[in-house]
Order: C-alpha cells, then sequence, then structure tokens
C-alpha cells in the first residue's frame, strides 16, 4: 500500500522545511520546466506526465506518484494529444502520459491560434492537440453543407464547437 492511497494523503503536512508549492511549470507545448529550465531528461518528463493529477479538496493541478505530492503550474492544457489513431469508426487519442483512450467528438473544440482541445480522463482534464497529431486529425475535419466544422468518423459527422 503507497500512503497516497491512504484517505488523508493530500490533507497531510509537507515534510518539514518543505512546501507544497513548487517552481515546476507545464508550457503550452506540454514541456515541464523547473526553476525556469526545461526537463529535458526522457524518463523523468514522462514521469512527470504520469503523475499529473487534481488536488481532491481544491482542485488545483498537482503531480502525485503516491508518495508524495506537490502544486504545479499549467499554462494551457494538462495533457498534450500526442498522435491519433484513425480507424474506421473511432479516433484513439495518444495522451502525453503515454495512455491511449478513445475521442469523444462531443468534447473536442476549437481554441486560440485554430488549436483543438477534447476532454479526456473521463472528462476530467483538458488536453490540447500536438501540431502533429491536429495534422494527423485533418483528413477527418472538414464542413458541412452549412459552413461548420466536423469531424467525420465513420458515417457520423459532430459538429466542433
Amino acid at each position: 500500500m503507497k500512503p497516497g492511497d491512504h484517505p488523508d494523503f493530500f490533507r497531510l503536512a509537507p515534510p518539514p522545511g518543505t512546501s507544497r508549492e513548487s517552481t515546476i511549470r507545464l508550457d503550452a507545448e506540454g514541456r515541464f520546466f523547473h526553476d525556469g529550465v526545461r526537463v529535458d531528461h526522457p524518463a523523468l518528463e514522462a514521469a512527470l506526465h504520469s503523475w499529473i493529477a487534481r488536488h481532491p479538496d481544491d482542485g488545483r493541478y498537482i503531480l502525485t506518484n503516491g508518495y508524495d505530492w506537490t502544486y504545479f503550474r499549467v499554462d494551457d492544457a494538462p495533457y498534450v494529444v500526442r498522435s491519433v489513431r484513425i480507424e474506421e469508426d473511432r479516433i484513439d487519442l495518444v495522451l502525453s502520459d503515454a495512455t491511449v483512450e478513445p475521442l469523444d467528438p462531443a468534447s473536442l473544440r476549437i481554441g486560440e491560434g485554430d488549436a483543438l482541445y477534447v476532454k479526456v480522463k473521463k472528462g476530467g482534464f483538458d488536453a490540447k492537440f500536438s501540431r502533429h497529431a491536429q495534422t494527423e486529425l485533418a483528413p477527418a475535419i472538414g464542413e458541412d453543407g452549412e459552413g461548420n466544422v466536423v469531424l467525420r468518423v465513420g458515417e457520423r459527422a459532430h459538429r466542433i464547437a
């Protein structure tokens, strides 16, 4: 059993002389920085992506590995869609935490600079499409007869907000 399994894990005080606040930041491109310096070690960066969560009391973004946790800053979306897998009747998303989940077309939206966003993790988090993933999705995006941007999945067209 990890300490994170304890019901009061997120309410316990930090170790003496430390704080739950950190200088860790996730930028709009999905890159981590600590004290203004890019985290470029691949294994550490992968671990940080896999530790993203929300504090159960205040909803702020945290990093937790089940043994400790800290708050961190997110400039845009906490997850990035790294690539997409287009099948005949579905589209799967490969996320920055290395998980794969089906695209919920109803949650797609267009943001600033025509960037695509989608809800992930059972609707609890936003994910921003990387340029690569957005380009991979382009063949499934078009317009309907009324000038709306739509995503085509199989025989269905889903309007993108």
